[in-house]
């Protein structure tokens, strides 16, 4: 069942937020139980196979993260150990088998020429997040920082739909205390209002923004396996589209999710603050699904030694987390690619930020406006660069349009532009800068690009507009009050249903969310 669609918003939400509060009024439990219920239903509506796959994952993880906490308690510290490790691995060795098997497979079969058959297995969705999820949870509890272990409140951190499928990554400590609270049973209209006016944000960037720009992607992505040669400017003109309409998916997804749980009076963790708007790719990935990124920082990166054993280690621990970072997204090479990308990017980063200290300057001190905009600029072009490996469906088609971008297939605008301003018109034709084009760069893409552009770097995110209503877990300060600050007044709310309807009436066409594959 998908966020943006009337069965969701008219029917199953509905339903489910009365029976949650109605039974709140007569048992805390058994609102919590409804709750539960509402999620498995929510994630079977997908495929109910799976349904016994998610059940059979809580209760084991369950099983075992009580045997830890026993072992703890008992001061058997090598049977703590033992159990965790046995419990991580069969954890990644579900998560390897449904997302991982046909990678291999594969690889070994072009590697070494062999024919071993590869199986048809369906990836359960959200696999990857709540496995995540319920590894932080054995870690948590071997570390001696779980302090409930109520089952009907465990399985609901781990299915509570509006995180199952596509995150943000939680942390026990973080749900399981609101799910004790006496608050959270208590219907609130702030709650609800504040709830859905950021759920309808999220779904008017879905709909309308993300949904809209993503017709011109696969034209692009599509054309290097038809054999058509890019130009620079579509090669470009295709990056750029889709780097915007996955921003506005995910950025939309992760508002959506926010507002359904706050309606539920449960807050969920911030985990998407305005990426493009980084001036590096340290600050990127603070910015950018920032509970992944927190998961991967304490569970991988610090565990492999972090920046603890010296300069060499710390870059290798670095690129290592990146290049697992991205095969967690998918399972082939581009993802592995894309993943080194940034693990590289975070090398050079951190290296820029050591050779400024050297030089006694600070690498936190804020930069001038023109450093500013140089920097945001050239941090937004190679994260797009390295979205082309994200993107496409095989390394032919990545490195074919990497290429054309970076300018080894020559550099030619069309010639319809600036034909309405004869001197540049004229400068340009002489030093032959124009060239043949395939028709994909067309107008409609040009003005989507610069029009969401616009609203990525001028516009507030969400959580600036509802910052008197603490709309996620630890939100970062804003350094100024916005003038569109949210408030509970009629413009307020004619501004919020005029974004409603408008994604509304336009539902007929659903999409998925990109981060459903992963």
């Amino acid at each position: 069942m998908l966020f943006n669609s009337y069965a969701f918003i008219f029917a199953f939400l509905p339903v489910v937020l009365l029976g949650f509060f109605w039974l709140a009024r007569i048992s805390h439990t058994y609102a919590a139980a409804w709750l539960a219920l509402a999620s498995l239903f929510f994630y079977g509506y997908w495929n109910p196979a799976y349904v016994g796959l998610l059940l059979g994952s809580i209760g084991c993880n369950y099983a075992f993260g009580m045997w830890i906490a026993k072992a703890a308690v008992q001061h058997r510290d090598r049977r703590k150990k033992h159990l965790l490790i046995f419990a991580i691995t069969a954890n990644l060795a579900l998560l390897g088998y449904y997302k991982y098997a046909n990678f291999f497979v594969g690889s070994v079969n072009t590697l070494a020429g062999t024919h071993w058959p590869v199986a048809e297995i369906i990836l359960p969705l959200g696999i990857s997040f709540f496995t995540f999820t319920q590894i932080a949870f054995l870690v948590d509890t071997y570390q001696g920082k779980v302090k409930e272990y109520n089952f009907v409140h465990y399985t609901l951190f781990v299915t509570y739909f509006p995180h199952l499928i596509a995150g943000p990554v939680l942390h026990h400590k973080e749900m399981m205390p609101q799910f004790a609270m006496q608050a959270t049973y208590r219907f609130s209209y702030e709650n609800m209002a504040v709830g859905a006016t950021i759920f309808f944000i999220g779904l008017f960037k879905k709909v309308i923004l993300a949904d809209n720009i993503a017709y011109y992607v696969p034209s692009i992505f599509d054309a290097p396996a038809s054999g058509v040669q890019l130009t620079f400017v579509e090669a470009w003109g295709g990056a750029l589209c889709y780097a915007l309409q996955l921003y506005f998916d995910f950025s939309g997804y992760s508002d959506m999710a926010i507002g359904l749980s706050r309606m539920f009076g449960v807050v969920l963790p911030l985990n998407f603050h305005s990426p493009y708007k980084s001036v590096n790719i340290i600050e990127f990935w603070r910015r950018w699904h920032m509970t992944l990124s927190r998961f991967l920082r304490d569970y991988l990166y610090i565990p492999l030694g972090g920046n603890r054993k010296g300069k060499l280690r710390r870059h290798l621990n670095l690129v290592t987390t990146m290049l697992l970072g991205g095969l967690w997204h998918g399972a082939g090479w581009t993802f592995v690619i894309w993943g080194g990308l940034h693990g590289i990017y975070l090398v050079i980063n951190h290296g820029w930020q050591s050779l400024r200290s050297a030089l006694g300057q600070n690498p936190e001190a804020p930069l001038s406006w023109p450093l500013h905009l140089m920097s945001g600029l050239f941090t937004f072009l190679a994260v797009t660069l390295a979205w082309v490996f994200f993107r496409a469906s095989d390394l032919h088609t990545a490195t074919t349009i990497a290429q054309t971008m970076l300018g080894f297939n020559g550099v030619a605008l069309p010639d319809s532009w600036f034909a309405r301003i004869p001197s540049i018109h004229t400068w340009l034709a002489a030093h032959n800068l124009f060239g043949p084009s395939n028709g994909l760069a067309t107008a409609g893409m040009v003005n989507w690009i610069w029009i969401l552009l616009l609203i990525v770097w001028l516009a507030p995110n969400t959580q600036t507009i509802m910052q008197s209503f603490k709309p996620a877990l630890d939100t970062p300060q804003p350094p100024a009050k916005s003038r569109l600050i949210w408030r509970p007044n009629f413009l307020s709310a004619a501004l919020v249903w005029t974004l409603a309807f408008t994604a509304l009436i336009n539902l007929s066409q659903q999409s998925t969310f990109l981060y459903f594959q992963f």
